[in-house]
């Protein structure tokens, strides 16, 4: 026997794997793999024996009930699409809604006999199961019917109309249609025909249906509307951006099935708007799943589209659809239009609702902290909270049976990024009513929209040992407005009284004491009222333009006051954050007993121009500190620079199918050059999404961009137009025009 070492040779260890982990499948923890995409799909088999078949084979089945055709009633001027609201959808499928009744017309062999037997089915998924909703055969007979109704309404000769009623908690699809005939050697039915697939959708028009809204003209607004304005600027300058939802264009629908299908989500969950709703805030998007859009605040958009140039959700949609991967760039209105297109298109009622002065409270307190130095002046460099000028997210309308009695209705959901819910970046659905009551413990993140409308901005003094104490709190800054548009009109509807009770009112407190409960946290501190009110005034001013700012400062004691006074003027995002501070002056100010005193500053536009970021807006911090009480002062003011417009307009014949021009003239109105502009125009029902890029727009010239298109539907709708380039955005227009038939 040799004398060798029985020690094994040590080999390399493996390679550290890189990138991605490989996607683990469910064998060995489930049964058969778990059905998640609806673009999966098995065939069924045109003939299922009832028992083995013999070497000889079947014999002939042709004295047998076979089909012959199947007409699924699926064009817009037929009666399914009329009856089911869904004509607008550009689509060759038959479109429906849940829980209510829908018509297919089937052609035999021979005339139809009561003894016949046949079914009607219906397959969604890769793994059709009865049990769990996936497979569903519908029968013609009373005494046999299953979770979804069926009735035979009229006979002529050899054609069959078959009324089906889906339940109106189905799940909603796109399902596989086929018809099944019993014969005593098994079952026929027809071969897989993608003419017969057809989708199924919530119904907002149905009670028994969870998204049931029984107000006809808000239906018409939240569901059927595809233009919308979503509401931006400031509380007191509030600025109008059009948009077209196009949640009837074509591929929308399927784009829409797809953001479930990439997100995984169980089939057998779609049915539940609350599990839709919530998965789909997810992956609106990109943050931890690959979703539909990437969220850029920096003001650099070069790999992508700037938030502010798209006019529209269709783009979007299409190319994420197509390309499988994320959307660049968007903000907090284009995550809310985009989610607003996602749940009309599937018939959940749903709204844009913008927020002025929102807060973005991740330490669940109820505190914006801003932080003064000894002398007043604040102090930048410690002050980390923010307060969004304005933000948007989205309503939807559906019951709530998860939650006590009372909580169903209007909802919050909000696909921005903000904070983690249930680890990841999602937010709702919350109870608008569990809002406003302050009954924040239900699902699903109430404490954080409670928050953003119902923060207090708290400033503290900052002594030079570090101690802090608060000087100054203003219970009324934070959640000063919500609108969103008014239904079947152009104009704005403000809906603050169903997030909180009026300012001051005894049932606001009662609200705030039930908010502290669940764990939201105030600053409790009893604080003088000072004898010296600041007033800033409201401004409306263009970009470019010099103006003057009048502080006015109001003396309401018997007595002198002497107010050291620091104004301070900064460029700053939407979201609040400064991006850099353009003025700075710190006046002594001395009013009589009860009098007033107007402070001017002026501000010249030389100076603010060149640090602009995008949506042009200038913050006013005022604070004082009054020499006979100690008392600070403090006014807060955000001033939106408005923007020259593009002019729109239209000519032709204004009729179906008849070509048009749409034509968009801009004159660069700055003594600078504007470089790399692009120009987007779309409108729904006329126009598809167009645009063109111009290199260079020298100070002062004109450019005039003309485009031919064809309607393709009788009524009114808008065309809207956007101009964008890193020097100048939110360049905005649109024309009203009426298509006769």
């Amino acid at each position: 026997m040799s004398d060798q070492s029985t020690n094994p040779t040590p080999s390399p260890a493996p390679p550290t794997p890189t990138g991605r982990p490989p996607k683990v499948s469910g064998r060995g923890r489930a049964a058969g793999p778990s059905s998640n995409s609806n673009s999966d799909s098995v065939d069924i088999p045109e003939f299922e024996p009832f028992g083995v078949v013999g070497p000889r084979g079947l014999p002939p089945l042709t004295e047998f009930l076979d089909i012959w055709d199947v007409d699924m009633m699926r064009r817009p001027d037929e009666i399914n699409k009329k009856r089911h609201h869904t004509v607008l959808y550009n689509s060759e499928n038959l479109i429906v809604r849940r829980g209510q009744e829908f018509e297919v017309k089937i052609t035999f062999s021979r005339a139809y006999k009561p003894t016949d037997k046949i079914a009607v089915e219906f397959v969604i998924g890769s793994n059709p199961q009865y049990s769990k909703g996936t497979y569903i055969p519908v029968f013609p007979t009373k005494e046999r019917q299953t979770i979804w109704e069926g009735r035979i309404t009229n006979t002529t000769d050899n054609v069959v109309t078959m009324a089906i009623t889906p339940a109106a908690n189905c799940i909603v699809g796109k399902y596989h249609m086929y018809i099944a005939v019993s014969t005593p050697y098994g079952i026929r039915r027809t071969r897989r025909d993608k003419s017969r697939d057809l989708y199924i959708l919530f119904n907002p028009w149905v009670a028994d249906d969870a998204v049931f809204l029984d107000d006809e003209e808000e239906r018409e607004e939240c569901v059927m509307s595809e233009m919308g304005i979503i509401y931006h600027g400031a509380f007191d300058d509030v600025a109008e951006r059009n948009w077209n939802y196009g949640q009837f264009n074509y591929g929308v629908l399927d784009a829409c099935l797809y953001i479930l299908d990439k997100s995984e989500m169980p089939i057998t969950n779609r049915g539940d708007p609350i599990k839709v709703t919530r998965k789909a805030s997810a992956m609106l998007n990109s943050r931890d799943d690959e979703g539909v859009l990437v969220g850029n605040w920096s003001g650099d958009y070069t790999y992508g589209v700037a938030p502010t140039s798209w006019t529209g959700s269709t783009d979007i949609l299409l190319t994420f659809a197509s390309s499988r991967m994320p959307v660049c760039y968007a903000q907090c209105w284009v995550y809310a239009a985009v989610f607003n297109t996602f749940l009309r298109c599937l018939g959940i009622p749903a709204r844009v609702v913008t927020n002025f002065y929102s807060a973005h409270d991740n330490d669940g307190n109820l505190k914006t902290d801003i932080i003064l130095d000894e002398e007043g002046r604040i102090d930048r460099n410690r002050t980390r909270d923010s307060i969004w000028n304005y933000h948007c997210w989205n309503e939807c309308y559906m019951s709530r049976p998860d939650l006590p009695t009372g909580f169903g209705g209007w909802q919050v959901v909000d696909a921005t990024p903000q904070e983690t819910s249930d680890g990841m970046y999602r937010c709702g659905p919350a109870s608008v009513q569990a809002i406003k009551h302050g009954q924040i413990c239900y699902p699903f993140d109430a404490a954080f929209v409670f928050a953003e409308v119902n923060s207090d901005v708290v400033f503290y003094s900052r002594s030079n040992d570090g101690t802090m104490e608060p000087v100054k709190v203003n219970q009324t800054h934070v959640g000063r407005m919500v609108l969103t548009k008014a239904p079947g009109a152009l104009t704005r509807r403000d809906i603050t009284d169903q997030y909180k009770f009026p300012e001051g009112s005894n049932e606001e407190r009662t609200v705030l004491v039930k908010a502290e409960e669940y764990g939201c946290k105030r600053e409790k501190s009893s604080l003088p009222v000072a004898d010296v009110d600041l007033v800033l005034p409201t401004l409306e001013i263009s970009v470019g333009d010099d103006f003057e700012l009048n502080v006015e400062f109001k003396n309401r004691s018997d007595e002198r006051r002497t107010v050291d006074t620091y104004i301070s003027g900064s460029i700053v995002y939407y979201t609040g954050v400064t991006s850099s501070e353009f003025l700075f002056r710190n006046p002594t100010v001395t009013v009589g007993p009860n009098k007033s005193v107007k402070e001017t500053v002026v501000v010249e536009s030389k100076n603010y121009m060149k640090k602009l970021v995008e949506q042009a807006n200038l913050n006013f911090i005022v604070t004082g500190k009054v020499k006979e009480t100690g008392q600070i002062v403090t006014a807060m003011k955000v001033v939106t620079l408005h923007n020259p417009k593009l002019t729109v307009e239209v000519s032709g014949p204004r009729k179906v199918n008849e070509e048009m021009m749409a034509t968009v003239e801009f004159t660069n109105p700055f003594t600078f050059s504007l470089e790399g502009v692009f120009i987007r125009m779309e409108g729904p029902g006329v126009m598809l999404p167009k645009s063109k890029y111009y290199s260079l727009i020298t100070a002062g010239s004109s450019l005039t961009w003309t485009e031919y298109f064809t309607p393709q539907r009788a009524g009114t709708t808008r065309l809207i137009a956007s101009l964008d380039c890193p020097a100048l955005r939110q360049v905005y227009g649109q024309v009203s025009v009426t298509i006769e038939p």
